[in-house]
């Protein structure tokens, strides 16, 4: 995307931090919380879980051939992935997530409304998938900005606000609105690393219904200042992660993690062709730009479709989408015209 249009998002986000009261950069509080303590005594028999069916491999292959759409490149599906554990979500069901943070209106639809009309629009977004897709069910769920990259440096001089415990529990709270929601929580890293990150949300990983999402744009490893250039992640970032993840899963017990990945540009993410897949992590690479129709799909074409990891999601921003010509929002109808059609869809 160009990244003119996206300056004006970050300074709108970075504006929203400015007025949070209750957060801090070591993004603890008194405690986890009566609501995060009943999921961790609970995380077997939690009613947000998925069943836990063995995946059959043979559908798995015939679902994933399904989304490669017809592909002619060769690169779709990709080749040699692993049939992933026990209760993995994609194929099998489509994710169609609100994303944002609590402390802000600006920041998505998650947090711009009240939980009871986030959810009748949400809702109303997934009934719209439902009809362009009848044979794919689709999974709700809620995308959490759990660490914000900020305009201010913070105590620790990382330029990042990590959402309070509490914080977190309020979206968990939310998510339980609903049955079977799952949650992503996400890291936007500024001047910290992903390593250091990942142990503050790690109590949360730690449920069968939480999954993470990491953003490259906000990893600003040469000491840049986030919202001033685009950040990246290279494989070795991502496979940590991966592993990480899959230790998680294996240790507890868990279905796959599904993790998803913010790209509009080639930089952000680099060397792509060594992500290492895992059949503990599921891993979702998401067209995060924005702008006009035309541009959007070039957009996931060359960076998203080009560089195939396994899962392929798309970002719709309910006002940054609007402000050229067409002026709306792509539809369920053209997404799923892609190649690859997107199994991960996120709503801002």
């Amino acid at each position: 995307m160009k990244f003119p249009q996206l300056a004006g998002t970050l300074i709108l986000g970075f504006a929203a931090i400015s007025l949070f009261a209750n957060c801090n950069s070591d993004g603890k509080s008194g405690g986890i919380g009566k609501i995060f303590s009943a999921d961790t005594t609970k995380k077997k028999t939690d009613s947000t879980a998925n069943v836990m069916k063995p995946v059959d491999p043979k559908l798995y292959d015939s679902l994933v051939r399904k989304l490669a759409n017809g592909d002619t490149t060769g690169k779709w599906p990709v080749k040699n992935q692993p049939i992933p554990l026990t209760g993995a979500i994609l194929p099998f069901k489509r994710i169609v997530v609100y994303y944002g943070n609590l402390h802000s209106k600006k920041m998505g639809a998650l947090g711009e409304y009240a939980p009871k009309e986030m959810w009748q629009r949400l809702n109303a977004e997934v009934k719209r998938w439902e009809k362009a897709d009848p044979s794919t069910p689709v999974q709700p769920g809620l995308h959490y900005i759990a660490a914000v990259a900020s305009g201010t440096a913070g105590r620790d001089g990382k330029y990042i606000n990590r959402m309070a415990n509490k914080q977190i529990d309020s979206v968990l709270k939310i998510a339980k609105m609903q049955p079977n929601t799952i949650v992503f929580l996400d890291l936007q890293v500024a001047l910290s690393t992903i390593k250091a990150e990942l142990p503050h949300i790690e109590k949360y990983l730690q449920l069968p219904y939480v999954h993470l999402g990491i953003d490259p744009e906000f990893s600003m490893k040469d000491g840049s200042l986030p919202g001033k250039k685009i950040g990246t992640y290279d494989a070795a970032d991502i496979n940590y992660v991966t592993g990480y993840l899959a230790d998680m899963v294996k240790k507890y017990n868990l279905p796959p993690k599904v993790f998803v990945l913010h790209r509009f540009t080639k930089k952000m993410v680099t060397n792509s062709q060594s992500i290492k897949l895992r059949p503990e992590v599921q891993v979702v690479m998401h067209m995060d730009g924005w702008g006009e129709p035309e541009l959007k799909k070039g957009t996931y074409r060359h960076f998203i479709q080009g560089e195939p990891v396994q899962f392929t999601g798309f970002k719709l921003f309910y006002k940054n989408d609007l402000k050229k010509d067409p002026k709306r929002l792509m539809t369920p109808e053209e997404l799923l015209k892609l190649t690859p059609k997107p199994i991960y869809i996120q709503y801002q």
